[in-house]
């Protein structure tokens, strides 16, 4: 009897505390939620169809590196885009983007 009052009483302690443990949240990513860049396209690439998780009927997926400036650092991205978009803006265009969640959700010319 008295061990199933000890086991008893440890499980209760364990129950009531782990909530405790998985409330804490973890350091917040500060890449999340939106975010609107000026930027600069340094650099177009294209992968051909069937590369690249793009299907063999299609066109190929279409990428477009950005370079835009955060404080003091210099970040570059590196995000698809549809095929329009990557024959809009050449090497050398200033674009404004709007990044959520680290998505890109729009591209639009900043001249």
């Amino acid at each position: 009897m008295n061990r199933r009052m000890v086991s008893a009483l440890l499980l209760l302690v364990a129950v009531s505390l782990s909530p405790a443990c998985a409330g804490r949240s973890a350091r917040k990513d500060r890449g999340l939620g939106l975010r609107v860049l000026d930027c600069v396209v340094v650099e177009r690439e294209h992968e051909p169809p069937g590369t690249g998780g793009a299907s063999y009927a299609g066109t190929g997926n279409y990428y477009l590196v950005f370079e835009a400036r955060e404080g003091q650092a210099t970040a570059r991205y590196r995000l698809q885009v549809n095929r329009t978009q990557w024959f809009r803006f050449a090497e050398g265009s200033r674009v404004r983007i709007t990044l959520n969640n680290n998505i890109l959700t729009d591209v639009r010319s900043n001249e």
